[in-house]
């Protein structure tokens, strides 16, 4: 990264986190099983595919197996093909076409095990700094890691909120995922904007109600999830960029999600879409409320 002296304190404080949680030495065992091979990595048909095919996949199958749940995917390391529970590359596809990332720098929050990471590569991006507070899924990444090889993809394991103030700002801000699970949207709308550059964009992507009210759904829990704390219609949405200092924006899509594009699997065998809606109407949630709508926004200071 460009501003390796401010990662350094937060790097440190990340593998802190990461050796203090109890599954760590389980987590770890796995990184030191994997097999050493031919590291690379490109996209095929949205699938990052990383490292030189194992002889024994079998066995290299039963080592990432221990570094379950896979949510954000596909993914095909060393030849062992990882169904995740999110097809990710249907909601890069939504998107990717309308956010230039040619030599930028970007920041992904709530990044999970970093899939985006690799496409915001794949699209041009010079760097990218993810953070995630799971350690589970920086374990991922280091896995995934081990397979491509280095590359301009750092992830630490760690909450936005903790990324040290004085990073340099980045071109693209990604927050996909995210804005439902804070408590004060404006506050992290807000954070956003800070680390961008002066003509930076940030891409928001987020629960939405469908209307063309001004509505906000404060459910606590939706669709099985916990801590989501406000799901906006678009016309309130647009209310809170603009009294977060943003000055332009724009939808690039509007999607109900499927059951098809999140969905259990082996490498995700707990609940899922389909367990959290109505059995008897899937346009609703099991709690009651509209099922999962997704919106992408781009927007400008």
């Amino acid at each position: 990264m460009s501003d390796e002296p401010a990662l350094q304190s937060a790097q440190q404080a990340a593998q802190q986190a990461l050796q203090q949680h109890g599954d760590w030495p389980r987590w770890q065992a796995a990184l030191d099983a994997l097999p050493e091979v031919e590291t690379g990595w490109w996209i095929d048909q949205g699938c990052l595919v990383a490292g030189e095919p194992v002889d024994d996949s079998k066995a290299l199958q039963d080592t990432l197996m221990q570094l379950l749940p896979w949510r954000k995917g596909p993914l095909r390391l060393a030849g062992v093909d990882i169904r995740t529970e999110w097809r990710s590359d249907w909601k890069w596809a939504r998107l990717a076409d309308q956010v230039c990332l040619k030599d930028r720098r970007v920041l992904d929050v709530g990044a999970g095990n970093g899939y985006f990471g690799w496409r915001m590569l794949e699209a041009g991006a010079r760097e990218v700094l993810a953070c995630d507070p799971s350690v589970l899924f920086a374990m991922q990444h280091a896995a995934i890691c081990h397979f491509t090889g280095p590359c301009a993809n750092t992830l630490l394991a760690l909450p936005f909120e903790s990324l040290p103030d004085d990073l340099a700002p980045f071109d693209v801000v990604f927050s996909m995922g995210v804005l439902y699970h804070r408590r004060d949207a404006h506050a992290h709308l807000q954070q956003l904007r800070q680390r961008l550059t002066p003509e930076g964009v940030l891409v928001l992507e987020t629960l939405i109600l469908a209307g063309e009210q001004d509505e906000v759904l404060k459910p606590q829990r939706y669709a099985g999830m916990r801590n989501v704390h406000a799901v906006p219609t678009w016309p309130t949405l647009q209310t809170w960029l603009a009294e977060s200092g943003y000055r332009e924006w724009q939808c690039l899509d509007q999607s109900v999600t499927s059951c098809e594009e999140q969905q259990r699997s082996p490498w995700m065998p707990f609940h899922s879409l389909r367990e959290s809606l109505d059995e008897s109407d899937i346009t609703r949630t099991v709690e009651g409320h509209p099922a999962p709508r997704r919106i992408v926004v781009k927007a400008k200071p």
